[in-house]
């Protein structure tokens, strides 16, 4: 398959199985460099699967996956950590870190020795924990944290390895309103300062993906069933088709488009 430099990622014929199951089917689709692409489906639909077999972490069976140019599951992990990384929806509890040690972690693809951090990498770290506002955390354990607090440390922590692409698995599932919105604010203009940079995030809130996303890749049962901007994609004829669920679609004073569900089509009349 020739590998085209101008997308981010590209992924054709793909198939994955956890063992008999057919998790992905026949998956196909490009992203170009500076998009924020919002993944979304219901629970089980593959895509915290689909993120992982992105960034190598599980092999297709058949098919193939291209991310910034190369075959990304004939690439060393050092390689991949390098161009993808990964901000996950929790950080393990049993990490006695800090807030700094944490960061510094995104650094390890980048290390010269095969131990310390340079003063360039603290020096890297330092300023992305004032790009993020949390520097005043620096020496606070991860795990005393606020939701919002920790989202955005993990987001640092992404963010100094230089990735090309950010995959970002469910970034605001924990977090209250307005937390929600500042860290899909900090994403987003994350995307556009950093050019080139591509984010995917898969996430259960369709109202925040069609606020903020380009595209939108719906999901269901493995395939994906529809590629394109958010008013393309979020109709109420697909959420109902993939979601079993009524809803309505209309836009608000400002012009943005919400989402209402009404009810399950299970339990309809």
């Amino acid at each position: 398959m020739p590998v085209d430099n101008g997308l981010s990622i590209s992924s054709s014929e793909l198939n994955l199985y956890y063992d008999n199951y057919h998790a992905l089917k026949n998956i196909f689709f490009d992203v170009k460099p500076g998009e924020m692409i919002g993944l979304i489906g219901p629970n089980g639909c593959g895509k915290s699967t689909l993120l992982k077999t992105i960034n190598g972490f599980l092999k297709p069976r058949s098919g193939i996956m291209i991310v910034d140019g190369k075959e990304i599951h004939k690439s060393s992990l050092t390689e991949i950590s390098k161009t993808c990384s990964n901000v996950p929806t929790e950080f393990p509890p049993d990490f006695n870190l800090n807030v700094i040690e944490v960061v510094m972690m995104g650094r390890y693809p980048h290390r010269k020795g095969l131990w310390w951090e340079t003063e360039q990498d603290e020096v890297i770290a330092r300023e992305a924990l004032a790009k993020f506002e949390i520097s005043h955390l620096s020496k606070r354990n991860i795990n005393q944290l606020s939701s919002g607090e920790r989202q955005r440390t993990l987001i640092a922590k992404a963010y100094v390895q230089e990735p090309k692409v950010m995959l970002v698995d469910e970034p605001t599932s924990h977090l209250d309103m307005r937390f929600k919105l500042e860290v899909m604010e900090y994403l987003r203009d994350l995307m556009e300062k950093e050019r080139g940079m591509t984010i995917v995030i898969a996430s259960h809130d369709i109202n925040l993906m069609v606020k903020y996303c380009d595209r939108i890749i719906l999901v269901k049962n493995g395939q994906i069933v529809g590629i394109g901007t958010p008013e393309e994609i979020v109709t109420e004829e697909n959420i109902a088709d993939v979601y079993g669920v009524e809803c309505s679609i209309f836009k608000d004073s400002t012009g943005e488009v919400i989402v209402h569900p009404r009810c399950s089509l299970r339990f309809k009349d």
